[in-house]
């Protein structure tokens, strides 16, 4: 190996490049123990996890599904679904009668006037008919308006 004369400030800058890039033995050590200690941390924090995983399986092995509860959630699942095509049937029913409220409260529907005019408005199988002669119609269980006292109306529910 041979030895030569380097100026000061040349060897600083050397050493600065070398610590900068590299890191030294002490660093590298603290860095391996540090590394070691949380490898041994999250090892007892999965031992607790396993542990704890192992009590919710056994609680959910005691809890066993009733077939008498079960059947009664069917139902209500049932239930509610049901409920919720025959509420979306009326709103659409009532959407359809307001709808021809206001084509009503609008003027003549046609040639022949108020006097003769008569709209029909079928949804899902069933007829609403509204006149605007004062008389009410209901076929099968469909709904009728008139307009009697609605001369005024906006067609919004008061």
């Amino acid at each position: 190996m041979k030895r030569a004369l380097v100026p000061a400030r040349l060897r600083r800058v050397v050493l600065g490049w070398f610590d900068s890039r590299y890191i030294s033995r002490a660093d590298h050590r603290q860095d391996i123990k540090d590394a070691l200690w949380e490898v041994q941390t999250l090892g007892r924090e999965i031992v607790s996890l396993r542990a704890e995983v192992g009590e919710l399986r056994a609680q959910v092995d005691k809890v066993r599904l009733d077939p008498i509860r079960a059947k009664r959630w069917d139902d209500a699942h049932r239930l509610s679904e049901e409920t919720a095509v025959a509420m979306d049937g009326v709103l659409q029913n009532e959407v359809l009668l307001w709808q021809a409220v206001d084509r009503l409260s609008a003027g003549p529907a046609g040639p022949a006037g108020p006097a003769g005019s008569a709209d029909t408005v079928t949804s899902e199988g069933s007829a609403d008919t509204v006149t605007s002669e004062g008389s009410a119609v209901s076929v099968g269980s469909a709904t009728a308006v008139t307009t009697a006292g609605l001369s005024g109306s906006s067609g919004s529910a008061a």
